[in-house]
């Protein structure tokens, strides 16, 4: 594997995004395998925390292929699945050209103030180049009253299991990759860019300054990922 440096980590948004568009065809395959699985969870979960109903608007950011929009169609909610990946985009069209896929960048939403009901990213906070305004950005088109949620990968809150996890991170991981994606390189990058994100605690801080309320997480699969959630005050 190539040695993983702060310039790999340091990608400029343009970058980024080419790196997305080369792993869309085979991006929730690698993601399934992976993960062993356990994003299928992950995403039942948010599904859960979400509570999409008939009726709400519901923006779901980085959405890639618009999997993870699905769950929120499938309860009567109207669903924006937005990223900032065209190729992405593409392979989410053909699959559900139904869906109202949107191209947007985090830190600047094609959205007016006080549109939706619920805003959820998973997954894709942390390739974000500014976390905070995206936050911002996040916060600003949600209703008063809505919710945000946001699953991302987290920190393993045992500490063996920690350094095991890290482990298969930065050895096993780009390995694995290399079979099953179109852009192993991509996943060393992923696997960085993992190591590199603030802990539990430190995003429900960066939650708050943003101005949201109610802030609180729940750790999945051990701190492997951590769900967080947040409301905006009336």
């Amino acid at each position: 594997m190539g040695c993983v440096t702060r310039a790999t980590l340091d990608k400029q948004p343009h970058e980024v995004a080419s790196m997305f568009d080369d792993v869309a065809a085979n991006y929730d395959l690698t993601n399934d395998v992976l993960s062993l699985g356990q994003d299928r969870r992950w995403r039942k979960e948010v599904a859960k925390a979400v509570d999409a109903r008939p009726a709400q608007k519901v923006l779901d950011l980085a959405a890639g292929t618009g999997t993870s929009s699905l769950p929120f169609t499938a309860t009567g909610a109207y669903v924006v699945p937005c990223d900032f990946s065209l190729g992405m985009l593409r392979e989410g069209k053909k699959r559900n050209p139904w869906l109202p896929l949107t191209a947007g960048d985090a830190t600047k939403l094609p959205f007016r103030d006080d549109v939706f009901d619920a805003v959820t990213i998973s997954f894709g906070l942390r390739n974000v180049q500014d976390t905070d305004a995206a936050l911002r950005e996040l916060y600003r088109v949600t209703k008063p009253g809505g919710r945000v949620v946001i699953c991302e990968f987290s920190q393993p809150t045992w500490a063996p299991f920690r350094t095991v996890y890290t482990e298969y991170l930065m050895r096993a991981l780009p390995p694995v990759a290399r079979t099953v994606s179109s852009n192993p390189d991509a996943y060393v990058y992923l696997a960085e860019s993992i190591r590199a994100w603030p802990d539990q605690a430190g995003l429900a801080q960066r939650l708050q300054q943003a101005g949201w309320s109610k802030v609180a997480w729940r750790n999945l699969t051990g701190g492997i990922v951590a769900l967080h959630r947040g409301t905006k005050p009336r």
